[in-house]
């Protein structure tokens, strides 16, 4: 279990008081190592908590309230605070500006809450994790063309492909084994929108050194 002073000093936005008790809740089911110190409902409460400013703000994109997006994530920026948005949808280009704007992660509220608590660790170190079904409609590739992964995704393509199976994947990247399970999934989909099937390991591991992901070694 994570000391006190290891642990992730988490503050959650969101004005569904439903959806604060279950993300109160699971992640105190799920992760020993984040500490949620505020749950609010507005965005002035969380600028005048006690706690504030915390190491990550887990940020409801579709608070009403009509702040900009930009001026709450520069906001949070200037006071060593990092983000991840958090939406019921949303549109690519809405996302795309969110995080030119600065967010680290971007996630849909049905993610698991193995998922949520991931990507609040690796906002915590300053790497990014958006959620699998967004970075789709980001990326998606017309066909014939390489899809675009990223730095995770071709961490975990070169590991997997390299023959590592995915809990030692998991282990190396810091991430959960369904983080990891997840990551592949989305890689094989973004191929397959590609026009490429990389459904096995032996189609994946030949991709990756096709694309330049992985070096081929004999």
């Amino acid at each position: 279990m994570a000391s006190p002073e290891e642990r992730i000093r988490l503050a959650i936005v969101d004005d569904h008081k439903m959806i604060l008790g279950a993300l109160t809740e699971w992640l105190r089911n799920v992760a020993d190592d984040i500490h949620m110190v505020a749950a609010v409902s507005t965005w002035p409460e969380l600028l005048t908590h006690p706690e504030f400013p915390v190491d990550v703000v887990l940020l409801d994109l579709d608070l009403k309230d009509n702040i900009p997006i930009s001026l709450k994530l520069s906001t949070l920026k200037t006071t060593g605070v990092r983000t991840v948005l958090m939406s019921t949808y949303s549109e690519p280009n809405v996302v795309r500006e969110a995080l030119a704007s600065g967010a680290l992660g971007y996630l849909v509220k049905s993610e698991d809450a193995s998922m949520i608590a991931d990507a609040i660790r690796l906002a915590n170190v300053g790497s990014s994790y958006i959620s699998s079904e967004l970075d789709l409609a980001l990326n998606a590739t017309d066909v014939g063309g390489v899809p675009k992964l990223s730095a995770q995704e071709r961490r975990v393509m070169a590991l997997y492909g390299g023959g590592e199976p995915v809990k030692s994947v998991a282990y190396q990247l810091g991430i959960s084994e369904e983080t990891a399970k997840s990551y592949l999934k989305r890689i094989r989909e973004k191929y397959r929108v590609a026009g490429f099937d990389v459904g096995t390991k032996v189609a994946l591991r030949k991709r990756a050194i096709q694309d330049g992901i992985l070096l081929q070694t004999d």
